[in-house]
């Protein structure tokens, strides 16, 4: 659109106020603007709605225990993509890491994680361990998390969901956070791997540690209902893009 006039537009460049003509591209929009906000400052914030609202579009439903587990495709630490539906068929075990996390570190060689993996996956379990720590934040780091599967022995794949477009359609919000989906491809538990939020087993009640992931995987395979569905994660925060 070529103005009739020449508007004139002011606004702030490293520190001094210079003025131009309203032929500018994108100067009728600019115009509508308060407080000098300028040309440039607006074009960014209108390409970062758009950008937010094509994420918002291409991300997977929101998770909700008894309803169809939202679908995704991840890369694993090999660049091998992996995508959820094509488990159908399969119990699958989701669980949020970070290599980083103490309560990670805890849960892999003292507590509940100690080779709970490789026992379901023998059994026939998908066990998929999702990073979503973002570039710059704890965990995120490549090497970290290939030290850190040989460290706790881990055989199943490491996903990285570095936009964490993955982790926030699942409610994800700390490390270790687990889900459970059943053969159906639905929904079974979400929440704590177990009942000890010291993630050494030291501190259940009672002294009786209850693994919510063995006993929802057993209510699964003897066809009964999930007794407990949900409960309350405990460990690190997941490290999301600030």
């Amino acid at each position: 659109i070529i103005p009739t006039r020449p508007e004139r537009l002011a606004f702030r460049h490293e520190g001094r106020v210079r003025v131009q003509h309203g032929a500018v591209l994108g100067v009728f929009e600019c115009a509508k603007q308060r407080a000098f906000l300028g040309c440039r400052v607006f074009q960014q914030r209108k390409r970062a709605e758009l950008d937010a609202k094509k994420a918002a579009e291409a991300a997977p439903a929101t998770a909700v225990v008894g309803k169809a587990a939202p679908d995704f495709a991840l890369k694993d630490l090999d660049g091998k993509e992996l995508k959820l539906s094509s488990f159908k068929g399969k119990t699958v075990v989701l669980e949020w890491f970070n290599p980083g996390c103490p309560y990670v570190k805890k849960s892999h060689t003292v507590g509940s994680l100690v080779d709970t993996a490789k026992k379901h996956t023998a059994k026939g379990v998908v066990w998929l361990s999702i990073n979503s720590s973002a570039p710059g934040r704890e965990g995120n780091e490549l090497s970290m998390n290939t030290e850190a599967v040989k460290t706790f022995a881990m055989t199943n794949p490491v996903l990285r969901d570095e936009a964490g477009i993955v982790g926030k359609a699942y409610g994800a919000t700390n490390t270790p956070h687990m889900f459970v989906i059943d053969k159906k491809g639905v929904l079974a538990y979400a929440g704590a791997i177990d009942n000890s939020p010291d993630g050494e087993k030291k501190s259940a009640p009672d002294n009786k540690v209850v693994n919510y992931v063995d006993d929802a995987i057993a209510a699964l395979v003897a066809g009964k209902p999930v007794a407990v569905t949900t409960s309350k994660a405990y460990g690190c925060s997941v490290k999301y893009a600030k």
